[in-house]
């Protein structure tokens, strides 16, 4: 593997353990170029999925981008990153073990949606808002009157 500081192409393993949802291998690695110590993640990938878009667009399936777009409505709420990382992992693991090789996102983003509302209430509206393109106050209101009290 390279190393992402000098670029160095050949790095040395130093530990190997899965991680906690024992989804993924993580890695720590050592540079002799540099010195430099990174870590990195090992998935397994069920089968290469497409995300179709709105629009009819095609791309490949980014878990990044997923994770991503969850932690900016997660930011600076108290929700641990193992927590995280394991609703992340199983919305990946449903939609590869799904049979559909292509996606649509407004699946992946109803999984999110879902995921969210179990997670946090606030990152919950916070992804809403920019998924379903909140543009004035009435839009939030309606929409956090659709979520109904805390213990309904």
């Amino acid at each position: 593997m390279r190393c992402p500081f000098c670029q160095h192409d050949d790095t040395q393993v130093k530990d190997s353990r899965p991680t906690e949802d024992n989804t993924a291998i993580r890695r720590r690695r050592f540079c002799p170029g540099c010195g430099a110590r990174f870590t990195t993640f090992e998935r397994v990938y069920l089968r290469e999925l497409m995300v179709v878009k709105s629009n009819g667009q095609r791309e490949p399936f980014n878990r990044d981008k997923l994770e991503r777009s969850m932690r900016v409505a997660l930011r600076k709420r108290p929700v641990e990153d193992e927590r995280v990382e394991r609703v992340i992992s199983s919305l990946v693991r449903q939609l590869e073990t799904s049979g559909e090789t292509e996606i649509p996102a407004k699946k992946i983003g109803e999984g999110v949606m879902a995921a969210l509302s179990t997670l946090d209430p606030v990152a919950y509206v916070r992804f809403a808002s920019v998924y379903r393109n909140f543009r004035e106050a009435k839009d939030f209101e309606d929409f956090v009157g659709t979520i109904g009290a805390p213990g309904d």
